[in-house]
């Protein structure tokens, strides 16, 4: 065959079709449906299809009233090969709580790819959305929601019944912060911030002065903020000393408190409740001598103040010691480290 015939053959023959491209969009379930990035809506408008096998996916009353259509199928992997034929775009929604895929179509998809036979459109992963920092307590809040429905015994609980969880929950943390294990203070973490949320859960519930997580966490913000005027504010501080001035300052007027030992709460440990004062009476410029009187009670009392005015936090340091005797004795006992 000539060159010239050779040439008028292959113009004739129909130029292989281009691959066109699936997209498969993946959005946070923690963020707000219909909050989508500016390259998903651009995707979404310019698609040939968009398809989603969800009929209740939480987007799709935002994408409809966006103007775009979103066909309720949920193709095979072949199927989205098929209909990229002729360089046309698919977008894919993915259906689940996390809409973070469709693992039986990916699955699929990789088989295809894997084979050789197959000439694959281009695969682009595209996220919509991403979760912000904190997003995860929007789970946690979820969950709660649900144990305190269903649970027989999450749904009886009171703040009284749960206080002494919160106490052990608490030195469970001081515990796992002392022997600096972080596996462990990740999870003690989560144990004292499930207080937290339960409590909020309950409080909810009250028919005279109910509240929720997000109250207290507006609570906790609007105190942070106005508590650190060198940061949110006009004021400056140089120094952690600074810091805690404005902290003080501050703190006691909001609490117009008519004493320094007002909102000590008593019922804390004994030698940080004895500091606790020590540190209130040296913060209040008071010179007030330690009370006359016998027994280990008094002399509790003085190593506690004396403690705090070196900057020592005594319940820390007697447990430190407390430790070392523990090791002691399992060592009297034969057992190893």
């Amino acid at each position: 065959m000539t060159s010239e015939a050779s040439a008028s053959a292959s113009a004739s023959e129909p130029a292989a079709a281009a691959p066109g491209r699936i997209v498969l969009l993946t959005a946070s379930h923690r963020v707000a449906p219909g909050l989508l990035s500016w390259p998903a809506w651009q995707t979404l408008r310019a698609a040939d299809r968009v398809v989603c096998a969800d009929a209740e996916h939480p987007q799709l009353p935002y994408l409809r009233e966006a103007g775009v259509t979103v066909e309720h199928a949920a193709p095979t992997a072949q199927e989205l090969v098929d209909a990229c034929e002729g360089d046309r775009t698919v977008v894919v929604i993915p259906s689940g709580p996390s809409g973070e895929g469709d693992q039986a179509l990916t699955d699929g998809l990789a088989r295809l790819a894997g084979s050789g036979r197959v000439q694959m459109p281009d695969l682009e992963l595209l996220p919509g959305s991403y979760d912000l920092p904190g997003a995860r307590l929007l789970d946690l809040v979820q969950v709660m929601d649900r144990i305190r429905l269903e649970c027989p015994w999450s749904s009886q609980q009171t703040h009284k019944g749960l206080a002494k969880y919160g106490i052990e929950e608490a030195y469970e943390l001081v515990e796992a912060i002392e022997d600096g294990d972080r596996e462990e203070l990740r999870e003690e973490l989560g144990d004292v911030l499930l207080q937290v949320v339960f409590h909020s859960r309950i409080a909810q519930e009250d028919p005279d002065e109910p509240f929720s997580i997000d109250d207290v966490a507006g609570t906790i913000v609007e105190k942070l903020i106005h508590r650190h005027p060198h940061v949110f504010g006009d004021d400056t501080a140089e120094t952690p000393e600074d810091v805690k001035e404005h902290w003080l300052r501050t703190k006691a007027i909001e609490k117009q408190r008519d004493s320094a030992t007002d909102g000590v709460p008593l019922g804390q440990p004994g030698l940080a409740l004895a500091a606790k004062l020590s540190s209130r009476a040296r913060h209040a410029n008071l010179d007030v001598p330690l009370p006359a009187g016998e027994g280990i009670g008094y002399e509790l009392l003085a190593m506690a103040v004396r403690a705090e005015q070196s900057g020592v936090d005594p319940e820390a340091a007697l447990r430190a010691a407390a430790r070392t005797y523990r090791d002691a004795i399992r060592t009297a006992e034969g057992h190893t480290a």
